[in-house]
């Protein structure tokens, strides 16, 4: 059977197309010229990307990298404050040296009994309302 002449110009088209595109390819080959001053990126200074290079070269000390999250300093889980507040009813609040924080405590945690204006060493523990303050005793 004998194809009609939409059909035949049909063909024509996608061959005359692909005979582009293949050209065009050929063009790409030939005419690639990027050398590697292209491919290759800086950084500067303030972490932009450039493609032209820094001026002068900073050397980096790969001990002073840090990869992966800052590491947790320990600190000593004793701490000291002053008692500002003591109510009758068994609670108060101990105003820590460093951070200046209020922290919670209640008299059964207390070693000794506590007054009002002692310096103590405490520990602190993390409740459901906060911190407070856990093994309490006085300073000397």
């Amino acid at each position: 059977m004998a194809d009609s002449f939409s059909k035949k110009e049909n063909f024509k088209k996608k061959i005359q197309k692909q005979k582009e595109k293949a050209l065009r390819r050929e063009e790409r080959k030939t005419n690639n010229n990027k050398g590697a001053e292209d491919v290759f990126m800086y950084v500067d200074e303030f972490g932009r990307l450039t493609s032209t290079p820094p001026e002068q070269r900073q050397e980096v000390n790969l001990d002073d990298i840090q990869l992966g999250a800052a590491p947790i300093i320990e600190e000593d889980p004793r701490k000291t404050g002053i008692v500002t507040f003591l109510s009758e009813k068994g609670y108060g609040f101990i105003t820590e040296d460093n951070s200046k924080e209020n922290i919670f405590f209640h008299n059964n945690n207390c070693v000794e009994p506590v007054k009002k204006g002692n310096k103590v060493s405490f520990e602190k523990e993390k409740s459901p309302k906060g911190f407070s303050a856990v093994e309490i005793q006085i300073v000397k």
